[in-house]
């Protein structure tokens, strides 16, 4: 029951994501969260170590795209100003915004990741639609809208009875 919530990869940051390895590995396209996964949820705009890490992506040839279920004004003034296609009111997990993005890339699941910081809607929707899958710890649980505060009480649930039964290694930085 619990498979469709067990990331290929769980880390602490963007940062720490190994690209060559990707690439190595025949993914060509990122579809990444953006509220806890790229900043804050009430940062406006990236700042310059993320700057540069988006700069990386690109220059070793992979395609990004910003799916978030935030609002659409929230999604472009981030988005916009560094060029990076979005998609707002996502309604992750459902697949249609999953299916929109790899459009946008011209890829298929297999040569797509998905980067997030929620079980619920970047990793269940990510592996429901067979994509890679990577789980980044929240940067900051500060400002969650209701849902997503709801969210993460099942989500603690179920990360807890995946690391009983040994199938995933996790701390609770809550």
């Amino acid at each position: 029951m619990f498979k469709k919530f067990i990331p290929h990869l769980n880390i602490d940051n963007v940062y720490d994501i190994d690209l060559a390895a990707l690439k190595e590995a025949g993914v060509r396209g990122i579809i990444t969260d953006l509220d806890n996964t790229l900043v804050g949820t009430n940062d406006p705009s990236a700042g310059p170590e993320l700057i540069a890490w988006f700069g990386r992506v690109r220059s070793l040839g992979f395609q990004i795209v910003i799916v978030s279920n935030n609002k659409y004004a929230r999604v472009a003034a981030f988005s916009e100003p560094l060029g990076i296609p979005f998609i707002p009111k996502a309604k992750k997990p459902t697949s249609a915004a999953f299916r929109q993005a790899l459009k946008l890339m011209g890829l298929t699941a297999a040569q797509a990741v998905v980067i997030g910081d929620q079980l619920l809607t970047d990793v269940l929707g990510g592996n429901r639609m067979g994509l890679k899958t990577i789980l980044v710890h929240p940067i900051s649980l500060k400002g969650e809208a209701v849902t997503t505060r709801f969210n993460r009480r099942i989500e603690r649930y179920i990360m807890n009875r995946l690391q009983r039964k040994g199938l995933i290694a996790w701390r609770d930085s809550r």
